[in-house]
Parts: structure tokens; sequence; C-alpha cells
């Protein structure tokens, strides 16, 4: 990646180009930070139970409309919502078998996922919603309205090849590392609950955003007793740190706080309660672009919360795959029971190689936003073997998955002749 755009101006004397490029840079960078939650984290492991309840409802019955709520605390968890489905779900098992498999397996860890006091109130979906929106299943998949009123992002950058921010990117990173050094047996005194945040320089290049170095990795994670606190930063560094961050962005002045408070040995739903949803801005862009405020996990496709974010995303993606610009958002918005949607925004942050009004033109050309269309379109009906579950912890975009089709570049088709 080129670091910054060759410079417009000519060497002044007593200077050289290298000694304005760095002036330039120091003058122009910025710090900007993300932050993250593992798998163990009360809030992620009800928003992961939500979407477990949702694979299970779509792989049993593809019209199940969706819209499920968890939330948990000490030694209980609670499923609630409302869900119509011709499927005979089991909530109680989708609910134990989750914790268990997050690592919930005892009350010293924070959850007992045998034994913890499981809580079901679901109803039917509202025949008010039903009627509005997809016309008791009469509707053709064009002529489905959306779900709610709302407004949605997508958000993409070329300063990762994800298409994501760094420091998103590696905050997430450092979360799913911390699973798999605790899963595999690397750090056994690793417990499920953790955070981390990562700050990064960035430098601003006319719009695009350069990241230049690592400024401050922040872990915070559960742990067992016998454990201490210099036993877990030298295991920190050399197991989770080293492996995710590229040493070209750490160097002599990178900040490191690993478990700065000293003590966190009581986690999970014992040490916090959790609720479903209360992860929107770790479950999409890390802080960047911008967030509509509505949730994702245990919604179907209908809920253009989620298929409308994904949607955006696969557009903005495919803007900057394209080459059309370096960084750019999209917003879409929506009516309850209308198809199409209110309005459609780009901006790429004066990143574009053509103005944002032909951008535009070009996403309407190009991409279909009437959610029942999404849903085919995206396949975001197919549940069942975990889909879902696996977009509830570790980010809902920039992963390399062939579940997350919403990833998946569009060629975008338009007409650039002069």
């Amino acid at each position: 990646m080129q670091f910054i755009s060759e410079p417009a101006f000519s060497l002044s004397v007593g200077g050289t180009l290298l000694d304005l490029l760095h002036l330039k840079r120091k003058m122009d960078t910025f710090l900007f930070t993300s932050e993250s939650v593992n798998e163990g984290h009360p809030d992620k492991l009800c928003d992961q139970i939500s979407d477990a309840v949702l694979d299970a409802c779509l792989a049993q019955d593809l019209d199940s409309k969706v819209a499920c709520e968890t939330c948990t605390k000490t030694n209980l968890v609670m499923v609630f919502g409302e869900i119509t489905t011709k499927g005979n779900i089991n909530y109680e098992k989708i609910v134990r078998d989750t914790c268990r498999n997050v690592g919930f397996v005892s009350d010293d860890v924070g959850l007992d996922a045998d034994n913890c006091k499981v809580l079901v109130y679901i109803e039917q979906q509202s025949p008010d919603i039903a009627q509005g929106v997809h016309g008791h299943l009469t509707k053709r998949p064009e002529e489905i309205g959306a779900g709610d009123q709302g407004h949605m992002f997508g958000y993409a950058t070329d300063e990762t090849p994800e298409l994501m921010p760094l420091s998103h990117v590696l905050a997430t990173k450092l979360g799913a590392r911390l699973t798999e050094v605790r899963k595999n047996g690397t750090c056994p005194w690793l417990r499920p609950d953790g955070k981390t945040q990562v700050t990064v320089e960035y430098y601003n290049d006319n719009g695009a955003r350069v990241p230049v170095r690592v400024h401050t990795v922040l872990i915070s994670t559960q742990h067992d007793e016998t454990v201490t606190n210099d036993e877990i930063a030298a295991d920190l560094k050399e197991h989770v740190i080293k492996p995710v961050i590229p040493e070209k962005y750490l160097d002599e002045k990178t900040i490191f706080h690993l478990n700065p408070s000293g003590r966190f040995v009581i986690g999970g739903p014992h040490g916090d309660a959790g609720l479903t949803g209360r992860k929107i801005i770790i479950d999409t862009y890390g802080g960047w672009g911008a967030h509509g405020g509505g949730a994702f996990s245990g919604k179907d496709p209908t809920k253009v919360d989620r298929s409308g974010a994904y949607i955006a995303r696969q557009a903005a993606k495919s803007i900057v795959a394209s080459g059309l610009a370096r960084r750019c958002i999209v917003q879409i918005s929506y009516a309850i029971g209308v198809p199409e949607p209110l309005s459609v925004f780009v901006d790429s942050f004066g990143t574009g190689k053509i103005p944002d009004k032909e951008i535009l033109q070009i996403v309407k050309d190009n991409f279909d936003f009437r959610p029942g269309m999404i849903a085919i379109n995206l396949d975001l009906k197919r549940g069942g073997n975990g889909r879902y579950l696996k977009t509830a912890a570790y980010g809902h975009f920039g992963r390399d998955d062939p579940d997350f089709t919403w990833e998946v570049v569009k060629p975008l088709k338009w007409d650039n002749t002069p």
C-alpha cells in the first residue's frame, strides 16, 4: 500500500524530500481507538444465544420470523421475544449448549451451563407487524416490506486487505486469539471473559486513512487464581499480541496495558449482566463510519437492522474494491411495511475517483435494497450449522467465510465512457 500520495511541491533549499514528508506526516497524524470483547463477555454470550435460536428456527422453517432477545446474570439466562415458526425449538437446550461451547462450565468461571436457571418467554410475532411486512406470507419477495423503520450504514476502507479499519481488525483479532489460546491449552489460566482495545496512529491522505503504527494495546482478560500478573503480561505478549499485530506496526514507543486493574478472576455473567444488542459498534466498524442504532443478533432477514446493514456493507465494500473510492460509507433508510428504501446515500470522504452523485447512481443500478430481494440475493434465509451464531462474536464484517455472503465483492457495472 502506498504510504502517501506523491507531493505536489518542489524541494526547498536546505531540506530534503524525506524531511518534508516526515514533517507533513507528523502534522497530519491522529489517533483512533477501537475496542472488542470476546465470546465470553456477557453481552456477547447473549448475542450468541439469540443467533443460535435464529439458526435453529431457520433450519426447520425458512420463513421463521424471529426477534429473539437474551439476558443473563449470575446463575440465570432468560430468552424472550417474538418468534413465529413451524419448527419445534428446544430453547433450553440451545441456551445450555451455547453457554457450554463458550466455556461456561462451572460457577467458578462465571456460569454453569448445566445447572444455571433458564427462563423462556417467547410470544408469536404481532399480527399487526405480520400483515404490514409480509402479508402473512402471501406477498412475493419483491413486495415484502421492511420489518421496521430505521437507517443502516455500510462502510469500507482500503487500509487493510479486509477493507476494514485497522484499529477494529486488530482489536477483534486479539479477542479471537484470546479464545483460541484458551481453548487449545496454550494459556490454560485463561477464562472465557475478556476485552481488547487498540489505538492506531493514522495518516490523513486526502481523506483516506493510512495506518502508521500501533500506539496502544489494551487487554483485560479473565484468569484463574493461580497465575501472576507478570505471567499474564508475558503470555499475552508472546501468544496473543505477537501472532496478531504485524511487527511493522509495533515500535519501542508502543504502550501496553495488560490487565491494568490487577485482578480479573470474577467474570462472565457473575461479574456483569449481559444483554443482546449492546455491542453494536464492536459488531460493525469499531467506531468508524456510522451506525443506525439497530442490533443484529436474533433477527431474521425481514429485520432491516440486519439485512439492510449487510447489503450496505456489500455496496460500500464493492465501491472500494472496484477502485471507485479509497474510503466509503453507504446509508439506506426504510419505513415499516414499505419495500423500497426511503433514501440511499453515499459519501466517499473526498477519495472518490468520480463525484459521489455518480457513485450513488452506480450503487442504485447495481444493488436491490428491497428486504425480500436482499434475503434472496445474499441467501439470508439459510440458517442452521451455526451460520448466524458465527456472526455473533468477532464481528459481522471483514471475515473470510462462505457463510458471510455480504462480504463477497459484487462486480459493478456502469457506463464509464467519456
